[in-house]
């Protein structure tokens, strides 16, 4: 299974963006993420539709983030890009009357909801500060 990235590109894509405190353009955005500005202007309406960011149109025009870094979290923008569970359990549906697929599945329902709530923590608890910080003591 493919491991979706957005949410670590756009990290970086906000964090640079407070750190430059300016507009960025989807062009640029797609220059340092090496893809499409389509795909980037898709990725970040979702962002917009959220409040993490918003855009102007026309010469000057671009990408701002709303709010400081230190006002947005991991799970801000984890929410804006992914709907429903971060960590879907992969359960089996082959044998639905089956009591051991039945047994399996709970267990593994169960060990992802724990996981799930420990990571929505932890996102909740970092803030796109927190990584700008840690990104320019590491220079």
């Amino acid at each position: 299974m493919k491991s979706d990235g957005r949410l670590a590109r756009m990290l970086h894509v906000l964090v640079h963006m407070g750190l430059l405190g300016g507009r960025e353009t989807s062009e640029r955005i797609a220059q340092m993420l090496n893809t499409n500005p389509v795909v980037v202007r898709r990725t970040l309406g979702s962002l917009r539709n959220h409040g993490i960011v918003e855009s102007e149109g026309g010469r000057g025009g671009g990408w701002t983030l709303t709010r400081p870094l230190d006002r947005i979290t991991v799970l801000d923008v984890q929410r804006a890009l992914i709907e429903g569970q971060m960590l879907p359990a992969p359960l089996s549906r082959d044998h639905p009357n089956c009591p051991v697929e039945r047994a399996s599945n709970a267990v593994l329902e169960h060990a992802h909801r724990v996981a799930e709530a420990e990571l929505e923590k932890a996102y909740a608890a970092t803030t796109l500060a927190q990584i700008a910080e840690t990104a320019l003591a590491t220079k």
